[in-house]
């Protein structure tokens, strides 16, 4: 009796449908551009510059979130300009490269922030240098930025700041000129 129960089985059971590939995209067909798709619109860089342009906005020294040192004893202990610029670099490098905080800097326009960063240091440290920048509310207005995010920044520039031997004393003085920004560029 159980021979004629199988065929009967196997008649009743479903048939399983062969799977459904994909269509090979044939070499006519171009890839979607999904910014367009989407309505994105990219910036195109200066071209003397390298920068992306940014809308119109009041430049002044006020946008620096801090006062300037008197007298140019703190720019010369981070080496002048020149010290400076290594010191903001070393900062950015070693951010982009935490895997904490470097998603923060992939759609930025590093040439930009690189700039601007220099010159609000620059300009802190009393050593010769204008603020160009949007104000630190601003500039950091939709980056979703949390004190762990600011605590990782403040490392590697304590740590670039090491690497250019810059006395304790004269590190401290800056991040506590620097400190009360906590509150403009966090938003979480």
């Amino acid at each position: 009796m159980m021979p004629f129960l199988l065929p009967l089985l196997l008649a009743a059971a479903p048939l399983a449908e062969p799977p459904v590939a994909a269509p090979a995209p044939t070499e006519t067909e171009a890839p979607v551009d999904w910014d367009k798709e989407f309505g994105v619109v990219r910036k195109a860089r200066d071209p003397a510059t390298g920068e992306i342009p940014v809308d119109p906005y009041v430049q002044g020294d006020a946008n620096a979130g801090a006062h300037p040192f008197a007298g140019d004893g703190m720019a010369r202990a981070f080496g002048g300009q020149a010290g400076i610029r290594r010191i903001t670099d070393r900062t950015l490098d070693l951010s982009v490269a935490d895997p904490r905080i470097k998603a923060i800097f992939e759609e930025h326009d590093m040439v930009r922030l690189r700039r601007t960063l220099f010159e609000q240091v620059c300009f802190i440290l009393n050593a010769g240098c204008r603020y160009s920048g949007r104000d630190m509310k601003v500039a950091h207005k939709g980056l979703g930025t949390t004190r762990a995010d600011l605590n990782a920044l403040v490392e590697h520039l304590q740590q670039a700041m090491r690497e250019a031997h810059v006395s304790f004393p004269a590190q401290n003085r800056l991040l506590a000129k620097l400190a009360p920004m906590d509150r403009t560029v966090t938003e979480r």
